[in-house]
């Protein structure tokens, strides 16, 4: 059917659903006007927390304009996608649930599984924003033959856990380490995925004293360019100190809630009524789905990235680098870019073995949500990186 009457979606985008493997997944897809003998190149588009499918809104139609097979799906966890065996007792996802679902190595099953159940043999691109960029860079690494590009937005990728050799594995990740660290900061302070780990985090959220709706306007708000604080820089070290030199939806004030934390900057009235990059209208269809769904399927997946025991089996794969032709796109007002210092640096430098100077993106007039804030710049880089690689393909 049409996703014409979900707001800021064209009539030309497809709302449907698939069965795959142990899900029933939602896709937008939007396919080119001129029909083929041939099936059109397949773009995946996978995005981030908070957010759903719908995120793509502004990018379908303009990249299945230029003669790609377009497929933005909501990811395990999220929106319309749910689990095909489903009590009605238990509708929606819950912090007891099993979570190995939600480990990387599922994650990027689900794609792979994706690009099959469309009747493909390969995508000329995955491409993820947010945490969809860490999948994206799982699938491009682990699956070369299958996705002959990869581009990653807002969140470097940093590859797969390095074998321990000689040594007991670590027991903690990165943030959990730091966790007492930070604690001992003057104001105390908390990492925002140790905080998105807890059990009372879904709920804090979704019971919002300000409310669901005004708590994601409020979000949304402070980690975009709208926000003049974002001036977002390199930072030093992986100290506690240089930590909390993030802003404070990144590395928390210790005894806040998320809803809290983001309140104190939220925007004016007058501010929410003139957005024009999420209006009200497409900010009450996030508003809707999660109050249908909870955030908890989002939230399992910080929790697998905080504790080691769900990256274990990735180990498989230490060493293993990006094959394939890699872009990254960020605003330039994303301080995604640097919540991990050094993390930039690793994928250009160690991780990807084809990404070109130019091919590392920083958009200007964007924060964190780029497709969103920059619809436009987001489609024209994404056509020249995709553009040049299918230029090689045909020509080989």
């Amino acid at each position: 059917m049409s996703a014409g009457d979900w707001p800021g979606i064209s009539p030309r985008v497809v709302s449907r659903n698939l069965i795959i493997n142990d899900l029933d997944v939602h896709i937008f897809e939007a396919k080119p006007a001129l029909t083929t003998a041939r099936s059109p190149p397949l773009i995946i588009l996978l995005h981030g927390f908070p957010e759903l499918a719908y995120s793509w809104r502004k990018v379908l139609v303009p990249l299945s304009d230029a003669g790609y097979h377009v497929v933005a799906p909501d990811q395990r966890g999220y929106g319309r996608t749910k689990r095909r065996v489903q009590s009605e007792s238990h509708d929606r996802l819950h912090f007891e649930d099993d979570l190995s679902p939600f480990r990387m190595l599922s994650l990027a099953t689900d794609v792979v599984a994706l690009v099959y159940a469309l009747g493909y043999q390969s995508a000329a691109a995955v491409v993820g924003h947010d945490y969809g960029s860490i999948v994206a860079g799982h699938c491009a690494l682990i699956r070369p033959d299958l996705f002959k590009s990869v581009v990653m937005m807002s969140a470097p990728y940093t590859g797969v856990p390095a074998l321990p050799l000689n040594k007991d594995p670590p027991a903690e990740s990165l943030v959990q380490s730091l966790s007492q660290h930070l604690a001992n900061l003057d104001p105390p302070r908390k990492h925002y995925t140790v905080y998105y780990s807890t059990a009372n985090a879904n709920e804090d959220m979704m019971k919002a004293p300000q409310g669901l709706h005004s708590f994601l306007r409020a979000y949304y708000h402070v980690k975009s360019a709208d926000w003049a604080q974002n001036k977002p820089y390199p930072l030093p070290s992986l100290s506690a100190t240089s930590f909390a030199q993030l802003p404070y939806y990144y590395v928390m004030l210790s005894q806040e809630t998320m809803a809290e934390t983001v309140e104190r900057d939220a925007p004016s009235t007058s501010e929410a009524k003139n957005n024009t990059w999420l209006t009200e209208a497409e900010l009450a269809v996030y508003t809707s789905e999660y109050a249908a769904t909870g955030f908890q399927g989002g939230l399992n997946r910080y929790r697998c990235m905080t504790d080691v025991q769900w990256s274990k089996e990735l180990m498989v794969f230490s060493g293993k680098r990006i094959e394939v032709p890699a872009m990254f796109i960020a605003g330039k007002q994303d301080w995604g870019v640097y919540q991990h210092p050094g993390a930039a640096e690793i994928m250009r430098q160690k991780i990807c073995m084809n990404m070109d100077e130019a091919d590392f993106v920083l958009v200007e007039g964007a924060g964190h949500w780029v497709q969103q804030e920059t619809p436009e710049a987001v489609v024209e880089h994404l056509l020249r990186f995709v553009e040049k690689q299918q230029s090689v393909i045909l020509a080989a």
